[in-house]
């Protein structure tokens, strides 16, 4: 079965993250922010991963320290799921509306991390929430996972639902990405012969 756990702590950060790719998409997410919490539940929702995340960070301070450590550790954890990368489909694209928002997502777990994100993201704070913080997130998790995340809002005004697709189609671009790709389970999807 396709699963880790991870503990990291820093002087910042306290974080317990436990990933189960081939899930049901159950969560338990406790951040001690109530946003990212419902973000990360959509997204193991949408990817159908059980994630449990238990995080005690500086909040008192601001979100930003939280919310980039989870990610870190939540792509760390893709990664290790992954192993080689033996089997997988490597590419997932999902096209998802929510009300007026409709946002496209791209991934490639190709060992190279990069983000392409557009989006215009109207308010600045959903609820003690700095909505900045969804890039830094999205680089965070690029970066440690090794991929390539693209994100991009081809319509929508109102911030939370144009938020959360970026969550629920991330989330189900990595479902597609992460799949095993049936009759190649045994090949790296790569003519290098490697994706690490």
């Amino acid at each position: 079965m396709r699963q880790t756990s991870i503990t990291r702590r820093t002087a910042e950060t306290d974080i317990a993250l436990t990933l189960v790719l081939d899930g049901r998409g159950e969560a338990q997410i406790d951040t001690g922010v109530g946003f990212l919490d419902h973000m990360l539940t959509l997204f193991a929702r949408h990817g159908r991963f059980n994630l449990t995340v238990t995080c005690r960070g500086d909040v008192h301070v601001d979100a930003h320290h939280t919310t980039e450590d989870i990610a870190i550790v939540l792509g760390r954890a893709f990664s290790e799921c992954l192993g080689d990368r033996r089997g997988i489909a490597r590419y997932g694209y999902f096209l998802l509306p929510m009300d007026e928002a409709l946002i496209a997502a791209a991934v490639d777990i190709s060992g190279r991390a990069c983000l392409g994100f557009e989006a215009a993201l109207p308010a600045q704070t959903l609820g003690n929430f700095d909505t900045e913080l969804v890039k830094e997130f999205m680089q965070a998790f690029a970066r440690s996972l090794g991929a390539a995340v693209h994100l991009r809002q081809l319509a929508g005004e109102n911030t939370h639902h144009i938020i959360e697709g970026m969550f629920k189609a991330l989330g189900r671009a990595m479902r597609q990405a992460v799949a095993i790709d049936a009759g190649f389970e045994d090949e790296i999807p790569s003519t290098k012969g490697i994706l690490l």
